[in-house]
């Protein structure tokens, strides 16, 4: 018999995994859309149409979030985590042999519905193996849906060069089923849970109101910048970088490169938001988004990797942000459902990023127009930063009590 520990650090393992299945499988087509475009190919030889394909995998990954909490009373979370992992393997494979763009779409949407399951119930079941440590392992959760991002454009770059772009569907796919043949074999853990007898604070309502108008605003432009930006980053490699075929792989290295700076911010962000107030860690680095992305509408040439990094670590940091956000003016009552709300909204921005990309290039026929775009849409969110709250009581919440007096 397995001891408990083991069980849940393999539990947790698994779960760590999914994670980065999630986000690697949403971000396998705009990178092997470089190596699909070709004369005579199967979808055609331009880079939007196809890109396009990705809408309907967008939109049922948000819609299909908000009712994995009754599922999961209903069927179980175990269940719900083995439907993700075989239901996401097998959609990738299909992709993997998809004829026509009709049918690439329709995997495309598997792996969107099937994906969809992850952050409700994959974190839920995290907080439960790891027992009183819940805040390390969410942590480390986060890295494993980095590695995730940044893999994807270099490893689906050289899988496209070597085998084929259908590789870099099927390839994934199957890893993503062993990975869950191996979740198969785990017993149920037992929640384990922690009682605390400290009360949430007596937040006055006004800032409580504030905070949540100021998070789903945030939520909502950040989901569409955030996922405009990932899928346009191997396109926009290959545009300023490397626009013969054969540098592929290069351009994938570039964009792993640029995403593990947001990986690597996501730390830091980390630990100023436990010695400071969210709205002196919020507005520096919303103050640097619109800029730079601007500017990426005019650059040329190797300049575009730090430009890209800047962006990658912005964005990453303010995902961190908006999900503390909750936790400091939120009662534990009603911070599920404002979290639920929040990925909703936030999926439903990121939604519009692959029919926004694939007009605009259509239209202008490069990304200096998208980049331009996202940089208006991300003075939304510096005028969000602006507006919340600067409180030291989040840092000493005891002073909440004195505040509402």
């Amino acid at each position: 018999m397995i001891p408990p520990m083991t069980q849940a650090k393999h539990h947790i393992l698994l779960i760590n995994t999914a994670h980065t299945f999630t986000h690697y499988s949403l971000l396998i087509l705009p990178t092997a859309v470089l190596a699909m475009a070709v004369p005579g190919g199967t979808f055609g030889d331009s880079y939007g149409p196809i890109l396009a394909l990705a809408t309907g995998m967008f939109v049922l990954y948000g819609l299909f979030s908000l009712p994995q909490g009754w599922l999961a009373a209903r069927f179980g979370q175990k269940r719900l985590m083995t439907a993700f992992y075989l239901g996401t393997g097998l959609s990738m494979i299909a992709c993997g042999f998809a004829a026509s763009p009709l049918l690439l779409a329709a995997a495309l949407c598997g792996v969107g519905l099937f994906t969809a399951i992850y952050h409700p119930i994959g974190t839920t079941l995290l907080v439960e193996a790891a027992g009183d440590k819940p805040g390390r392992a969410l942590g480390l959760n986060g890295v494993f849906g980095n590695i995730g991002v940044a893999l994807a454009p270099v490893v689906t770059a050289f899988l496209a060069t070597r085998f084929g772009w259908r590789a870099a569907f099927i390839a994934p796919g199957l890893l993503c089923l062993a990975a869950g043949l191996f979740w198969l074999r785990l017993p149920t853990i037992a929640a384990a849970t922690r009682q605390t007898n400290r009360p949430f604070p007596p937040i006055p309502a006004f800032l409580v109101r504030r905070a949540v108008l100021v998070l789903m605003l945030i939520a909502a432009v950040s989901g569409l910048v955030f996922n405009a930006f990932t899928l346009l980053l191997p396109k926009l490699m290959e545009e300023r970088l490397a626009s013969d075929a054969s540098l592929l792989p290069l351009v994938g290295v570039a964009a792993f490169l640029a995403t593990l700076c947001g990986a690597a911010t996501q730390f830091s962000v980390g630990r100023l938001i436990d010695r400071s107030t969210l709205k002196r860690v919020l507005v520096p680095i919303s103050i640097v988004l619109a800029p730079v992305l601007l500017a990426l509408s005019f650059v040329d040439g190797w300049l575009v990797l730090p430009l890209s990094g800047a962006v990658a670590a912005s964005l990453f940091g303010q995902v961190t942000v908006n999900e503390t956000m909750a936790a400091r003016y939120v009662s534990p009552a009603l911070r599920a459902r404002i979290y639920s709300i929040r990925f909703f909204v936030g999926f439903l921005g990121a939604a519009a990023a692959a029919p926004l990309i694939a007009v605009l290039y259509e239209k202008t026929g490069s990304l200096a127009a998208v980049t331009a775009l996202l940089a208006g849409f991300s003075t939304v969110t510096l005028g969000c930063a602006l507006f919340f709250p600067n409180r030291e009581e989040e840092l000493q919440p005891e002073l909440w009590a004195v505040a509402a007096e």
